[in-house]
């Protein structure tokens, strides 16, 4: 599984934009940008998705799943489970 912000993360690591991305995977500007326009995680064909990750780990990503550690330990970009404001006291 991939979410939209770690297909926009990922092409921010990358320095590249969709239409190069949509080279790289073999799919359209469109299709790219349908998918990080999505909420949460990716819904799509799965050919596209599988297309869409195989380009992302040559490029060098290593997709980390909520919860799980980077298998490589190199660097990586995750972010921090939410946290409730603290209450003022009043």
């Amino acid at each position: 599984m991939i979410t939209a912000a770690q297909l926009r993360a990922s092409r921010a690591l990358l320095g590249i934009d969709q239409r190069r991305l949509a080279e790289l995977s073999g799919l359209s500007v469109p299709t790219i940008q349908r998918m990080e326009a999505s909420q949460g995680v990716i819904r799509g064909n799965v050919d596209s998705l599988m297309k869409l990750t195989a380009a992302l780990d040559a490029a060098g990503i290593e997709l980390i799943a909520e919860g799980t550690v980077s298998s490589d330990g190199g660097r990586g970009v995750r972010l921090k489970p939410a946290v409730a404001p603290a209450a003022t006291a009043g």
